[in-house]
């Protein structure tokens, strides 16, 4: 007897990922929740010491594989090499860092007004979009904004880099040099 592909509950976790784009279009406030995509790899490699969160339950991964798989989106070619290598995993990591730490100290100076809000997402950390549609008339503070246009900013831009590959080559591509990945097998490797 031929045996089904069964679906579970986190093989639904794509709609997470669309809603969460989707949301923090129309209220910047949303882009908070993305802190899950952050704490809950980083928890799971440091308790679990493995990747479970990037094969099983990242949203972002099965959106790329649904529209590049299923959808046929993708070219399906193979991934270069260039972006398997450890120079360009670890580099984009750093400079992912280092842009998510701008946009921390961004919202530092918001917090301690040295700096008014901006009600602006950067795209691809490098154009500014006006985004004041979605953060005008909220009743919370302005850094809370501030940190809301900065993280949503990161998370359009990565999500942009990943739709990108995931047409040039393979569906998941994203996946050989996200900063998360990268983040969590480091953290794995640690715990061997």
């Amino acid at each position: 007897m031929k045996q089904i592909n069964q679906k579970h509950w986190y093989d639904y976790l794509w709609i997470a990922s669309l809603l969460y784009l989707t949301l923090g279009f129309f209220n910047i406030l949303f882009a908070w929740l993305g802190l899950i995509c952050f704490l809950v790899p980083l928890g799971i490699s440091i308790v679990k010491g493995n990747k479970s969160y990037c094969n099983r339950y990242c949203g972002r991964g099965q959106l790329f594989q649904l529209l590049g798989g299923k959808l046929k989106l993708s070219r399906n070619k193979p991934i270069p090499a260039f972006l398997r290598s450890k120079w360009f995993r670890y580099g984009f990591l750093a400079f992912f860092m280092a842009m998510f730490l701008n946009m921390l100290f961004s919202t530092y100076l918001v917090f301690s007004g040295a700096r008014t809000l901006k009600e602006v997402v950067t795209v691809l950390w490098t154009f500014k979009v006006p985004w004041h549609f979605a953060g005008t008339n909220l009743n919370v503070p302005y850094w809370v904004q501030q940190f809301s246009f900065g993280f949503y900013s990161v998370m359009l831009t990565s999500t942009i880099l990943g739709t990108i590959t995931m047409i040039l080559f393979r569906p998941r591509s994203w996946c050989v040099y996200c900063p998360m990945g990268t983040m969590t097998q480091m953290i794995c490797r640690i715990k061997e």
